[in-house]
């Protein structure tokens, strides 16, 4: 049966027709989408009027965002700012270091398993000014059990003594760039990017491959989705062990799981051969509702964290430069082989240093292996400057911006990490959009909160939590933004033939929305009311979860 769905308004992305009253839907795909009579042709049909007083949008598309966004909740929210769980709980933001290490006693207060760690999420220490967490902070958590803080960018680790002990850490001579040695000599206890994490992290709950199969985390994802507008969503690194991979096709099968999920496989542990032919049998299982067979890589960490790289002058407080997570030699092994393959690749790069890196490395892969369509993707991407758009469009590449950071970080960067120029060209929306390089923008849940429409309003206001406009030249169009969270991301995931846009022979997946955000306009976009989602022509209201 045919079910003709009336809205106040449906905002379609589709440049042959932007707008319609009525959208038809046959099987989970949509018919079309005009007048009720236009449509009323395909057949006997039943008016479906629930959406009378909304609005219709397509389906929003986070194009990078982390399926963890649902596991951390597991662990104790320690960040600086407030934040909604999947549960629709507020938990305040902790201010301070005593105040993050008094809520972490407060929760080891309450364990009974003396073997328990104390595990905590979000932590934020540029916010505290110089200071930095130590060993010795939360060792005033415990001295007996194994204590770890993940930041809020997942870049670093902080731990207590006991778990550098657990993780064969507590002694002198270690000597790795990730691993800051305090006055003792001992390592100060915080862990920067993944190799130097890897020995601590399982004893304190931050073992990639378990939580890659957190069913329950999966389940919890797919609420904020909801609430949220989102349709399709990415888990943009995972390990993806076929445990986890059974898992996720079992959950996602499910007739009232209500997300798309594209799943990236990262480097890490397999040389560039093993991950390519990983990639391709992963590509092999997808179905509609979980896409497999992308590539991650991670070029550097966090500016906020001090763990990107950096060109000339460096950081505007004097720290030195960052990290390469991933060997030149491997990212440009990678992209040859995936380009040989046919294996979509995304990249993250904070800083510009990395961007250059990875630029250098894909055009010399594409020089062995030229595609004409392959939209390898720059994840935040955060510095690049107006020519390294033209190059990134000229070797045919994509980018994913994260604007997000105007508001959580705009300030310390313009403060502390790149200072005032470089701030104010952070996720340059109008210049990549200008150099004509395909866009999309993101919240890379759970750093920020899942949310394009309020990662819409970051790139639209380029506002600071303190209210500073970040880059007023840089600002983006309502129209513009919205395409960056529908037909935008979905080219970068290789998927705008199938999302991102309501028109004939796509997925029946929209945005239910309370208001129409050309309306709402610009200043109050990200308060605008999500009252459910449209998967696959399933219907999911928010409030009924």
């Amino acid at each position: 049966m045919i079910t003709i769905y009336r809205a106040k308004r449906i905002l379609t992305m589709n440049p042959s027709q932007p707008e319609a009253t009525h959208v038809a839907v046959r099987d989970g795909r949509i018919l079309g989408a005009g007048t009720r009579d236009a449509l009323a042709g395909w057949g006997a049909h039943r008016i479906d009027d629930r959406f009378a007083d909304k609005v219709l949008m397509p389906g929003l598309v986070e194009g990078h965002s982390h399926l963890f966004e649902g596991s951390v909740w597991a662990f104790v929210y320690v960040g600086y700012h407030d934040r909604m769980d999947p549960d629709g709980r507020s938990w305040p933001g902790a201010t301070s270091i005593e105040s993050v290490v008094a809520r972490l006693r407060e929760a080891a207060a309450a364990m009974t398993d003396p073997a328990q760690a104390v595990v905590g999420w979000g932590l934020d220490p540029i916010y505290f000014g110089a200071q930095r967490v130590s060993r010795a902070d939360l060792d005033q958590v415990s001295t007996t059990r194994a204590v770890g803080v993940m930041h809020a960018s997942f870049h670093i680790l902080n731990v207590n003594s006991k778990a550098l002990e657990r993780g064969g850490l507590l002694r002198q001579g270690v000597d790795h760039p990730g691993v800051p040695l305090g006055a003792d000599g001992l390592p100060s206890g915080e862990l920067m990017g993944p190799d130097a994490m890897m020995p601590v992290a399982p004893h304190v709950g931050f073992d990639r491959e378990v939580l890659a199969a957190d069913e329950r985390g999966l389940r919890l994802f797919s609420r904020l989705a909801v609430r949220t507008g989102v349709t399709t969503a990415t888990d943009l690194a995972n390990l993806l062990p076929q445990n986890a991979v059974d898992m996720m096709l079992r959950v996602t099968a499910e007739p009232a799981y209500p997300t798309r999920i594209v799943s990236l496989l990262r480097l890490m542990n397999q040389n560039p051969q093993q991950l390519v032919e990983r990639a391709i049998a992963l590509r092999a299982l997808s179905t509609d509702a979980l896409r497999l067979g992308a590539i991650k890589l991670v070029a550097d960490g966090s500016i906020q964290g001090f763990s990107a790289r950096l060109r000339w002058p460096g950081y505007y407080n004097g720290a030195p430069n960052g990290l390469w997570y991933t060997p030149p030699e491997a990212m440009r092994a990678v992209y040859a082989r995936a380009l040989a393959d046919g294996i979509l690749v995304h990249t993250h790069t904070n800083g510009d240093e990395a961007t250059e890196l990875v630029l250098d490395c894909v055009e010399a892969a594409l020089a062995a292996h030229p595609a004409p369509d392959h939209r390898f993707t720059l994840q935040h991407c955060q510095l690049a400057d107006a020519a390294q758009f033209r190059r990134i469009k000229s070797l045919g590449m994509c980018v994913n911006l994260f604007p997000n950071h105007h508001f959580y970080w705009g300030d310390q960067h313009y403060e502390m990490t790149v200072g005032p120029e470089r701030a104010e060209r952070m996720n340059a929306c109008a210049s990549a959009l200008a150099a004509g390089v395909p866009l999309a923008i993101h919240s890379d849940a759970p750093v920020t909160p899942l949310g394009p429409l309020f990662t819409a309003w970051c790139a639209i206001n380029r506002r600071t939590a303190s209210g500073r406009v970040l880059g007023e030249h840089e600002r983006i169009g309502v129209q513009e933004a919205l395409r960056t969270i529908t037909l935008g991301a979905a080219y970068t995931l290789r998927l705008d033939h199938e999302i991102g846009s309501i028109e004939c022979g796509k997925r029946a997946d929209f945005a239910v929305l309370e208001d129409d955000p050309l309306e709402v306009g610009a200043e109050d976009l990200k308060d605008l009311a999500v009252w459910g989602v449209v998967q696959g022509g399933r219907v999911f209201e928010a409030a009924a979860l």
